[in-house]
């Protein structure tokens, strides 16, 4: 199966600190990529090159095997490419419809929209339709996300994100800060963000979160992949042992 994206020898040094050293990435239409590391082992260097944030100093990215340019975040987004980072980026004085739409409103059809006149209704619809097939448990449409509980900011996040993106989406730890069933729903999500086709990229520090929601794992380490595991046939002490250094073999 050809990856939809792909990093291949990845290089970023940033003065005598070298962030990526050779790194190597890749993750399928349709799965779940755990990507791991402690901390300073390079995970938000790689997505922020991934996803059109950060210039790299060499290496290449292929997109669905071709070999691609992701200059800028809106050349990510051209690719279906979304990121959802840790602090969500969502404007918390907005509803979720208008932040959803934030920069990408629908206008009215003709003189309407030409004079500046948004379509509230179409955007609220197909923000609800958003967030149904996702099953995300929003309170409401018209309340400020400022108002909302974390896992429900985490929802509209996500959700935004997956209806931009039909490719590839980005989470940085997704279930920090959140109580158990919040957890619970967004980890959910992700499954069927995943069960949509699109590839879901899952950075967290939580073990137990990412044997159970991902698919394969891949551990970065002073700014190397050193170990990439199916899910199924590794364990919390081996993923761990992977990321301290204690084993450097990649598994298959």
């Amino acid at each position: 199966m050809t990856p939809v994206l792909e990093a291949r020898g990845l290089t970023r040094r940033f003065g005598q600190v070298t962030a990526l050293d050779g790194a190597d990435f890749e993750v399928a239409a349709g799965e779940v990529v755990a990507l791991i590391g402690d901390n300073g082992a390079g995970k938000s260097t790689l997505v922020k090159a991934l996803s059109g944030n950060l210039e790299v100093d060499s290496g290449e990215v292929l997109f669905d095997g071709e070999p691609t340019v992701i200059a800028t975040p809106t050349d990510a987004s051209a690719l279906g490419i979304e990121t959802v980072y840790q602090d969500l980026a969502l404007a918390p004085h907005l509803d979720p419809v208008q932040n959803m739409y934030l920069g990408r409103e629908i206008m009215r059809p003709g003189l309407a929209g030409a004079l500046g006149f948004m379509d509230n209704k179409a955007m609220r619809g197909h923000a609800r339709e958003a967030f149904d097939r996702l099953g995300a448990t929003v309170r409401s449409l018209t309340a400020p996300v400022g108002s909302m509980s974390g896992g429900q900011r985490q929802a509209v996040a996500i959700a935004r994100a997956v209806h931009w993106a039909n490719r590839v989406v980005f989470l940085d730890e997704p279930t920090a800060a959140l109580g158990v069933r919040q957890t619970a729903n967004v980890l959910t999500t992700i499954r069927r963000v995943a069960d949509h086709g699109i590839a879901v990229v899952f950075i967290s520090h939580s073990m137990p979160h990412v044997i159970e929601v991902s698919d394969r794992v891949q551990v970065l380490r002073l700014g190397r992949r050193v170990a990439t595991y199916a899910t199924k046939d590794t364990s919390m002490e081996e993923l761990v042992a992977a990321m301290t250094g204690a084993i450097g073999k990649a598994a298959a």
